[in-house]
């Protein structure tokens, strides 16, 4: 009968400091109180029939909003991203291009230049009109 004694005035007590204190730990039980529909000021209040099924309900009613804002503005920033990459196609592509051909190989022909040659030029064919002499076969 160790520590037990009839004669004692008070219980005994426990002098206890916790050691580690977690505000992040607080601050997370608070959100899941919320969620579950017990917070700190429902405390006072009756208990409503179906206030954790309204109370969660209203919570994935504001958390599909801010799922749908986001997507919205993500459609929004493609959508300027397409029209910006088809502008810079259509308007400064061409012009990149033709650049870059220009400035790789020789110089383009001009037709200031005429020495009587042009590989276009369509052929024209003469039909063969030359008689041999029939005295010269002999």
């Amino acid at each position: 009968m160790l520590g037990f004694s009839p004669f004692k005035k008070h219980a005994n007590k426990f002098n206890y400091i916790p050691r580690y204190y977690d505000p992040e730990k607080e601050a997370r039980e608070e959100r899941r109180a919320e969620l579950r529909g017990e917070r700190a000021e429902d405390a006072g209040r009756e208990y409503r029939p179906g206030q954790l099924i309204r109370t969660q309900r209203a919570a994935r009613a504001a958390r599909r909003e801010r799922e749908e804002g986001r997507n919205r503005t993500r459609i929004w920033k493609m959508a300027v991203g397409a029209v910006v990459v088809l502008l810079f196609v259509y308007l400064l592509y061409p012009r990149l291009a033709n650049l870059f051909i220009g400035m790789g190989g020789a110089p383009a022909r001009t037709e200031a230049v005429d020495d009587g040659f042009d590989p276009y030029a369509p052929i024209v064919i003469v039909p063969n009109d030359y008689e041999e002499d029939p005295s010269a076969n002999e």
